[in-house]
């Protein structure tokens, strides 16, 4: 088969409603959130945003709706680019070191990107977006192996939410302060703590005590098949409960 012209692709292109839709809202994403990180975001304007990517400013409320359309798009946008940026390592050979590594690279991409990040959590309820849901399947993956290899102090929802929590913070509370206020010596601290609060030193089936042998018991579950599924409900309220022994501990 020959190869298709440059002529071919563009005619491909405008056959295609949904994809001549697309190249228009993705440059206006760009644009705003460049004008957003240069800016901040005052500077992200119908106006500006329209003018810097090339188009009228009606294109912007028929493509986002009105100005907080457009704002949820580059918050969108934002997530999408910190997922692309996740390194997973579906075995680590250091869970724990894995899961600082993890929250590193989300701290550093908020320091990066301070008025993104602002943005993409200016609102005290959580994202809804896809690519955040997706982020936060890759956390639960760590917290899931934490569990599994008997490392996980509390339980994983409640581990999940303070990794994410401490991360968040660190990063909003280091954008609040002065320049000459920003100690390093705060992130490794809110780092090292959120791994004191969620994980232990050695294996919990290592330690007297059966809460952490059910935490590693209960994360290993979904490939448990011997058992039905009323059987593995049962189970894992039994395993709940032992879990739940000293979780303030």
């Amino acid at each position: 088969m020959p190869p298709r012209s440059r002529s071919q692709d563009g005619a491909a292109a405008e056959s295609d409603p949904a994809a001549t839709r697309e190249q228009p809202r993705q440059r206006v994403i760009e644009a705003a959130a460049g004008l957003l990180a240069r800016e901040g975001r005052d500077a992200v304007t119908t106006r500006a945003v329209a003018v810097a990517a090339g188009l009228q400013p009606p294109a912007i409320y028929r493509l986002f709706g009105d100005k907080d359309g457009l704002l949820e798009a580059v918050a969108e946008h934002g997530f999408a680019t910190f997922l692309a940026a996740k390194r997973v390592d579906p075995h680590p050979q250091d869970p724990i070191d894995d899961l600082r590594a993890g929250w590193d690279l989300a701290v550093e991409f908020g320091l990066a990107n301070p008025a993104l990040y602002s943005l993409m959590y200016s609102e005290p309820t959580e994202p809804t977006s896809a690519a955040f849901k997706a982020g936060m399947e890759i956390l639960m993956g760590r917290v899931r192996r934490l569990a599994a290899g008997g490392w996980l102090r509390v339980d994983e929802e409640l581990a999940a939410m303070i990794i994410h929590a401490t991360g968040r913070g660190a990063v909003l509370t280091w954008l609040s302060l002065p320049e000459d206020r920003r100690d390093p010596a705060l992130l490794t601290s809110l780092r090292e703590s959120m791994v004191t609060a969620v994980t232990n030193q050695e294996p919990a089936v290592q330690s007297a005590g059966p809460a952490g042998a059910a935490r590693a018991l209960r994360a290993a579950l979904p490939e448990q098949t011997a058992l039905s599924t009323s059987e593995q409900q049962l189970l894992r309220e039994w395993l709940d409960r032992l879990a739940s022994d000293g979780q303030g501990v």
